[in-house]
């Protein structure tokens, strides 16, 4: 159609421009009608750049396998397309939305290369200067994305060197003790055996050590006071067969599940009532050295345990996609954030284990998990440190629901709306970069297609994570956040 330099300069953004300059554009430009249906489509080269002299559009951007609608305007002028050919990236531009009308519609369409051009020419100061703020902005948002995983690399590392130095330290402290009594068993054993005591004697000692090992590596738990009234038992029964320090050794027996009944079967194996207090002070030394042993036993059960999970959580050895068990990566995630959570804030979880595996990538959902649960924590923390922190799973519908909810004071309202935009947030200066729902955000939607969104009343503060059961076409992830100057205008 005819381009006239007079219709468009009565477009707000040629306003200003000039009769050579308005000539130019028509000269480059070219006036399209447009029946109704779509003008160009996401991800698509972005050639060309559009303003509406009149009619209806509707903008949109695909979310997952769903084109969201944007916005929808009848205003002239509005402008889109390859709005930032101008910008000297290098990078090849695509339209990062799409775009169509609702009814005959007609624009004023510019190639991308003449945009470009007249844009330089005309205002080189504004081009250096938009040049500086969009790179700009996405190298500072790489830098401050760095910076909050480092952060929390570093918030990680420090909650689990503090869960792996418990378990160490026990099995270090009981391994020098187990070496004590073990070097203790083996001078009693040599008393014993130069000792006035026929080969017999021995053998049912032998035995009794034996017999005594293996029940102590089934002790059941007792109450303090069932444990307190045998001690006393057991302390009053050593005392009435002479054999010295009853109060010593009893609690000792009472670890290792002895009771009384036990002991009249050992003095009835000895047989030999001056054997009897050498006998009950080997059996101590075996009792304590099998504890020992099962404590060391226990420590490093907990810290392959802690390994395990911090493999699991960092999926270091892993395939970045495939199918996983999200309550195995929840489990990694809130043991891994243990020590930051601490022992004021109750951890309730509600499973659903019959919810199936679902394809994902877990490295990435950890970070979510980690990212969610780092709010609630801070949270419940800003009101006073005491809370439920409340994870729950469930399947709904065609997708699984992974829920964090936390009893802190809520989001007001007035601020729910931009909770997920970058940079923004409610801690204090220094202790947040308010980038961490922004990244949640984006890998649940963008990447598994999925959705997170919030419900909050005092109290009473949910954050929803949805996620498709099933294959989708991978998105690809943005490295940046958009630009505000690609947003629909």
């Amino acid at each position: 159609m005819p381009c006239s330099a007079a219709e468009i300069s009565s477009l707000f953004l040629f306003e200003k421009l000039n009769s050579e300059q308005l000539g130019r554009l028509c000269s480059e430009g070219r006036v399209e009608l447009f029946d109704p249906g779509p003008v160009f489509t996401e991800g698509d080269p972005a050639t060309d750049f559009y303003v509406m002299i009149e009619g209806t559009v509707v903008m949109s951007r695909r979310v997952g396998s769903d084109d969201i609608e944007v916005s929808r305007t009848s205003q002239p002028g509005v402008y889109a397309g390859a709005l930032r050919a101008y910008v000297g990236d290098g990078k090849p531009q695509r339209y990062i939305n799409s775009l169509r009308v609702t009814e005959p519609t007609r624009f004023f369409v510019l190639p991308a290369e003449s945009f470009a051009n007249v844009m330089h020419e005309w205002f080189p100061m504004a081009i250096h200067l938009l040049e500086g703020l969009f790179l700009g902005s996405q190298t500072f948002q790489r830098a401050v994305g760095q910076r909050e995983r480092l952060l929390a690399l570093g918030s990680l590392s420090a909650g689990l060197t503090h869960e792996l130095n418990n378990p160490a330290a026990a099995a270090v402290r009981a391994t020098s003790s187990l070496r004590d009594r073990v070097a203790h068993m083996r001078h009693k054993l040599g008393a014993i055996a130069s000792g006035p005591y026929d080969g017999d004697a021995l053998k049912v000692l032998v035995d009794l050590q034996e017999r005594t090992a293996e029940r102590v590596s089934k002790t059941p738990a007792l109450s303090p006071l069932e444990a307190s009234d045998r001690e006393d038992e057991l302390a009053d029964w050593l005392d009435d067969h002479g054999v010295p320090n009853g109060w010593q050794i009893a609690p000792t027996f009472v670890q290792g599940d002895l009771d009384v009944d036990w002991l009249e079967q050992i003095a009835a194996a000895v047989d030999e009532q001056e054997i009897l207090p050498s006998a009950i002070e080997w059996l101590t030394y075996t009792v304590e050295a099998e504890l020992l042993m099962s404590e060391i036993e226990e420590s490093t059960n907990r810290i392959s345990h802690l390994v395990d999970a911090a493999k699991q959580y960092s999926q270091l050895d892993r395939a970045p996609y495939q199918v996983a068990d999200v309550h195995e990566l929840l489990d990694s995630t809130l043991l891994m954030l243990s020590g930051k959570i601490g022992p004021q804030i109750e951890v309730v979880k509600e499973y659903d284990r019959s919810a199936p595996r679902i394809p994902a990538y877990p490295a990435e959902l950890n970070q979510v998990w980690t990212n969610l649960i780092d709010n609630a924590v801070f949270s419940i923390k800003s009101a006073g440190g005491e809370g439920t922190l409340t994870v729950r799973t469930a399947v709904v519908h065609d997708r699984l629901l992974v829920e964090f909810r936390d009893t802190g004071p809520g989001v007001p309202t007035e601020i729910r709306g931009r909770i997920f935009d970058p940079f923004f947030t409610t801690k204090p200066v220094g202790e947040g970069t308010g980038l961490g729902l922004d990244i949640s955000w984006r890998i649940v939607v963008n990447k598994h297609h999925g959705d997170l969104k919030v419900e909050s009343v005092p109290g009473d503060t949910r954050f929803q994570v949805l996620l498709p059961l099933t294959a989708t076409a991978t998105a690809t992830e943005p490295d940046t956040v958009p630009d505000p100057a690609q947003e629909p205008s």
